[in-house]
């Protein structure tokens, strides 16, 4: 059987403040992706709505669709748009659906900005998170306030256990902006980034700085999803040669975990390559979930690109080494990217948590072969455009 594609994909503008409803964003982004696969929104017959913003109905009828015969939700936090694509892949290959639309959008400067703190924010918390009475019961009344403070102890934990050197998180920081400047929708494009930036950035959470954060922006992003003999053949289409999903012991309790170092990646990646037929040398594109800098290394762990639990590339006191970072590091195959321009630098609202391994509509294929997304410790994809 033929592996679906992703036909079409678009994106909003990344904006700090907007007054479109998050509803408007996410059927924007899916009329957009509809129009970039050449689809007309009516004919659209799935709908999946990833993590716990937005509702299915509303993007029926934004999208004017007249025969919706699948409607779901996957919940995994920022692993949620991949693990949507596993979804829309098992649909389509059960017959269930041929023509699928997955879109996801944030307000994560107007509405939900940690950074304003207050009540307010803490209640907008535990709505948008899973297990919010994990947040009100336990972490909240013990000063665990936001995913900031969870992530914290993760990364310090394993910097102690492996002796990181900080100027790997930097190295993230830099490429990620480095990255952006190459992208006309980044919203850091024309805002350069050195590590002397870096360094001068205040410490949120130690270890983690200002700049290992993502961005808190309002946007969207969607993908259609098809059946390949659903839409018209196009050299721009990515098929879809794997997209699984794998959950941590309990994954939203990081405290409580047995090993706090463990990742729904760990599980999720070594299925998507065996169900891809791939390994982590055949991998010659990626794009990393990076809510934090530090993230981005321990998936690349995780997944085999850097030698687990070693991590050689980024250590030694006087950073000379770790200046050199994931870019040119790479355990398997050295012409690696590394990281993209993400969260970091792009912008959080979705769209790069959603357009897949597709390009603009101006644009032909930059290269070919296999390329891997993955999201947060919960789910992989793993794209081809040959």
């Amino acid at each position: 059987m033929a592996s679906p594609v992703i036909a079409g994909a678009a994106e909003t503008e990344y904006v700090r403040g907007t007054e479109k409803p998050l509803e408007r964003l996410y059927i924007e982004a899916a009329l957009a992706a509809c129009a970039d696969a050449g689809v007309d929104p009516s004919t659209i017959d799935g709908i999946i709505v990833p993590g716990t913003r937005g509702k299915a109905e509303d993007l029926i009828n934004g999208l004017g669709a007249k025969d919706v015969r699948l409607s779901c939700r996957s919940e995994l936090g920022g692993a949620a748009p991949v693990a949507a694509m596993g979804l829309a892949m098992a649909a389509i290959r059960a017959g269930q659906a041929e023509r699928i639309v997955i879109s996801t959008a944030r307000l994560g400067y107007s509405v939900s900005r940690v950074g304003t703190g207050g009540d307010t924010v803490l209640a907008e918390l535990r709505r948008i998170l899973p297990s919010p009475l994990i947040r009100s019961e336990l972490e909240q009344p013990n000063g665990l306030l936001t995913l900031l403070h969870a992530y914290s102890l993760h990364a310090n934990l394993w910097m102690h256990a492996y002796d990181i050197d900080r100027r790997a998180l930097a190295t993230v920081a830099v490429t990620t902006r480095r990255h952006a400047q190459l992208n006309s929708r980044a919203y850091m494009r024309g805002r350069p980034m050195d590590y002397a930036d870096y360094d001068a950035s205040p410490v949120v959470c130690d270890p983690l700085r200002v700049l290992d954060c993502c961005l808190e922006t309002d946007g969207a992003a969607a993908i259609v999803v098809t059946a390949h003999d659903s839409v018209r053949p196009n050299p721009r289409n990515v098929r879809i040669l794997a997209a699984t999903e794998g959950h941590p012991d309990t994954p939203d309790d990081v405290v409580n975990r047995p090993d706090m170092k463990t990742m729904g990646i760990t599980k999720a990646a070594p299925r998507a390559f065996e169900a891809a037929s791939v390994g982590p040398k055949d991998i010659d594109f990626a794009e990393i979930y990076d809510c934090f800098t530090y993230i981005v290394l321990r998936q690349l762990e995780e997944m085999s690109f850097l030698r687990t639990r070693r991590i050689s590339p980024f250590r030694g006191r006087d950073g000379h080494r770790a200046r050199r970072g994931p870019a040119h590091q790479h355990a398997r195959r050295p012409a690696f990217p590394g990281t993209h321009d993400g969260h970091e630098s792009r912008g959080r609202g979705g769209a790069a948590a959603a357009r897949g391994g597709r390009g603009p509509a101006d644009a032909s294929p930059d290269r070919t072969g296999d390329r891997l997304r993955d999201f947060a410790d919960g789910s992989i994809a793993i794209l081809s455009n040959q």
